[in-house]
């Protein structure tokens, strides 16, 4: 009776997988609605950009890659939007809303997939991203008009906006700090603060007096400064 004894053998064993399956596809959802619950909580709600913690993480990856795949003409912006205060009063919070997630999803979209962004808070956004020397003024050119273009709501109202851009390069700069790359493209977005152009920074960016890695002036600093 061999034969019998191997199909009673079979028989245990798919009766033990049978059991055991709903368990373990039960745990397997389980870690994938974690993982989820994780990384949404990464996220900001409005825009879908990373937030701050998340961002910075991933920014300090893509400047600290190892060769090969390391390149000198990485780029990280400041973007701030321009009289966001007013819309917010003006046009009510829905709209301000709308144009904030407008303009998280044009930045996103113009950084691409080997990009990372983020919205550190308020009207503020950042990005790292590889940029080459040779196309950065026609892709910074393409930023600021995606930047400026009116944001239409749900219902027909049409919103100028616009945004200051600061711009900090790893070849420029002879940094990969990201900390330094942040604060010089701060200092830059002050420079360039409603004129409707992107700043490109310069060392002499990274010597402006700063309080917890941000311009002296802007909130949350010791003094209240024109760009705020």
């Amino acid at each position: 009776m061999p034969s019998a004894t191997l199909w009673q053998q079979h028989s245990r064993a798919l009766l033990f997988a049978t059991a055991a399956a709903p368990p373990l596809t039960g745990w397997a959802v389980h870690v994938s609605v974690l993982r989820r619950r994780v990384r949404a909580a990464q996220r900001d709600p409005l825009t879908g950009l990373w937030r701050r913690e998340s961002y910075t993480a991933r920014a300090h990856r893509l400047l600290t890659r190892p060769a090969p795949s390391r390149r000198r003409d990485i780029a990280a912006l400041f973007v701030d939007a321009d009289h966001f205060k007013q819309i917010n009063d003006r046009e009510g919070h829905e709209a301000g809303d709308a144009v904030l997630a407008a303009l998280g999803k044009r930045l996103t979209g113009w950084a691409g997939p080997r990009g990372v962004c983020g919205r550190l808070g308020g009207d503020e956004f950042a990005a790292v991203l590889p940029l080459p020397a040779e196309h950065r003024a026609e892709r910074l050119e393409q930023l600021v008009r995606a930047l400026h273009a009116p944001v239409l709501l749900d219902d027909g109202r049409l919103i100028q906006v616009s945004a200051s851009v600061g711009v900090a390069t790893t070849d420029i700069l002879g940094t990969r700090d990201l900390t330094v790359l942040q604060r010089a493209s701060d200092a830059a977005l002050y420079d360039g603060k409603h004129t409707g152009r992107a700043v490109l920074a310069t060392t002499a960016h990274t010597r402006v007096p700063s309080v917890n890695g941000r311009r002296l002036g802007r909130p949350g600093t010791n003094v209240w400064g024109q760009a705020a």
